[in-house]
């Protein structure tokens, strides 16, 4: 995927956010992230990485938490969202936030950018509910929230991490 980095709409988040009732804002592990190193896998970061990201330009990784939960998972279809978005089947937490930018974010939810669980867009073909499995995932944290450049697609990170003194 390509990152839209330059000539950003205003460096802000979506106008939108559509609020999940538990987000999980994390990745399985081998979902590709998109770094200034270059595309790696999201198990091979390391602190003080400079990840790429939609809103910001960069953002450097304070914190990557690791935890083996049971969880929901949707399974996209490789390009669902047009040409390589995602780059191919992509799994996800159910309630990991998904930024979208056309025409699906003013036909499902009245705006031209909108953050959603990817739950909410399963139509039990190309996006589909693959039932609840015990996997591996990272969530990773910056100095505040943002939206990175994973699996194909537009992410939320886990949100902001407090930094000891």
């Amino acid at each position: 995927m390509e990152p839209k980095t330059v000539r950003r709409d205003d460096g802000r988040l979506p106008a939108r956010h559509i609020d999940s009732p538990k987000p999980l804002n994390a990745l399985l592990a081998g979902t590709i992230v998109l770094t200034l190193d270059g595309a790696l896998p999201v198990e091979a970061l390391c602190l003080g990485d400079r990840v790429i990201t939609r809103d910001s330009g960069t953002a450097v990784l304070r914190a990557a938490r690791f935890s083996r939960r049971r969880v929901g998972l949707v399974a996209l279809t490789a390009s669902v969202f047009g040409k390589g978005r995602p780059d191919g089947e992509l799994r996800l937490p159910a309630e990991q936030e998904i930024l979208l930018r056309d025409w699906r974010a003013a036909a499902l939810f009245g705006a031209s950018r909108a953050l959603v669980p990817v739950s909410r867009l399963v139509d039990g073909t190309h996006v589909r509910h693959i039932g609840h499995h015990e996997v591996g995932l990272l969530e990773l944290s910056f100095d505040a929230p943002h939206v990175i450049y994973a699996g194909g697609l537009e992410l939320a990170s886990s949100g902001k991490v407090s930094i000891p003194a």
